[in-house]
């Protein structure tokens, strides 16, 4: 266990060091204001990023260990997630039958049938005329 605080305490250190080499140039005046970056600031810059990014994964991979030891040693206790609760199911609606279906549709299909009859009167090749066909109706 103290393998693992010790390891928690060097990794943030390392983060903590590469946020250091990232503002060095800056804060110690090495780089120009109002200037493009030097070689030695890039250099600098980006190797404190790389420093930073693998100490804070170590942190986490550390502390992850740490609370893994802390469950199993029974000094944390896991908080199991409530169930959500099962959706209520919804009653279905009636079923309409055939017949009843058929009444709803049957003003539907005469309007078609007598619209179909209709129209092929101002069709020519399978087109109506744009000027007209309104004034018959």
């Amino acid at each position: 266990m103290i393998r693992k605080f010790v390891g928690t305490v060097a990794a943030a250190l390392a983060v903590l060091a590469g946020l250091w080499l990232m503002i060095a140039p800056f804060a110690l005046g090495t780089q120009p204001e109002d200037a493009d970056w030097t070689n030695a600031t890039q250099s600098e810059f980006f190797s404190g990023l790389g420093v930073a990014v693998v100490g804070l994964i170590g942190a986490i991979c550390f502390v992850a260990a740490i609370y893994e030891e802390l469950v199993a040693r029974g000094l944390v206790v896991v908080r199991q997630r409530r169930p959500e609760p099962e959706p209520e199911p919804v009653p279905a609606a009636p079923q309409a039958s055939s017949a009843e279906l058929a009444t709803l549709l049957a003003p539907l299909v005469e309007a078609l049938r007598e619209d179909l009859n209709n129209s092929g009167e101002h069709r020519r090749n399978g087109k109506a005329p744009l000027v007209g066909v309104e004034e018959n109706r």
